[in-house]
């Protein structure tokens, strides 16, 4: 039996993100779209979604430049004030997550879009402080402004939009443990809820075909092997490996790192024939 032919034969429960750059471009015309239409129909399917492209140019035609800061780690992340907030807000939970529905719901997928403030998908802390590393290469204490530290996941709610016949469609945007909305990354908010959810895999689709490490592909890596080239891969894909192991450590069963492009993109990642599968 080949390795598709049992997946589909299991139904499994599936946590994809999408990055923020495939949904720039048209997805009714990529092979992402038929795959996610197969695996949903086949397994039990929760989207998170990016859009930070879409709110970067919003800002831009607002008259709000985007910030964007690395910490000593090496994560390249949005500084969220409380104006680049409400733009996020506007963009992610609205423009982006709703265009996405409907077009699922064009392909006839039972979409319903979401964020993590809904029914208190995910709650998260608001982060007081930031480390960053500045021009000149020195690290300085910021403000943390409206990023927050994501604390707990309503697995409960997604389990029943599952079990009612609904595909949940989710912007990665929290609750604070104040009652304020937070800006939360995408990767680390699927990751989390596919924890939560006991997921038997994750997804974690990007515009490269793989993890390279020194520039050679990498198909496969365990736990502590992914633990270990966090310090050898740039800030594209940090925090996607990142969040994988921090996904495996919450109990996911393996986590697929792959491109949203090109032929059947997904269907060749749960066949491990393409990207980078990350193991317990």
């Amino acid at each position: 039996m080949g390795r598709i032919e049992a997946v589909e034969e299991a139904c499994l429960k599936i946590v994809l993100k999408i990055g923020g750059s495939l949904l720039a471009e048209d997805v009714e015309e990529t092979e992402l779209a038929s795959d996610i239409e197969k695996i949903a129909s086949s397994h039990s399917l929760v989207i998170v979604h990016g859009g930070g492209r879409d709110v970067t140019r919003v800002c831009e035609r607002m008259g709000k430049k985007p910030i964007f800061v690395t910490s000593p780690e090496g994560f390249r992340s949005r500084y969220t004030d409380l104006e680049t907030l409400e733009i996020y807000i506007m963009v992610m939970a609205g423009k982006v997550n709703k265009e996405l529905v409907a077009y699922l719901k064009r392909r006839g997928l039972n979409a319903i879009g979401l964020s993590g403030v809904d029914g208190g998908i995910l709650k998260a802390e608001r982060k007081k402080k930031l480390v960053i590393i500045d021009e000149r290469g020195r690290k300085r204490v910021i403000e943390g402004g409206y990023t927050g530290r994501i604390v707990s996941v309503n697995a409960k709610l997604l389990d029943d939009l599952l079990e009612l016949g609904y595909l949940p469609v989710v912007a990665p945007i929290a609750l604070g443990t104040e009652g304020e909305m937070l800006n939360v990354d995408g990767d680390r908010a699927a990751a989390y809820i596919a924890g939560a959810m006991k997921a038997d895999i994750l997804i974690l689709t990007t515009d490269v075909d793989a993890l390279y490490v020194k520039g050679k592909p990498v198909p496969r890596l365990n736990l502590d092997e992914a633990k270990k080239v966090l310090k050898d891969i740039g800030p594209g894909m940090i925090t996607k490996i990142y969040a994988s192991t921090e996904a495996l450590a919450m109990g996911v069963k393996k986590v697929h790192i792959c491109s949203g492009r090109g032929e059947s993109p997904l269907v060749k990642a749960l066949e491990g024939i393409a990207g980078t599968v990350i193991e317990r």
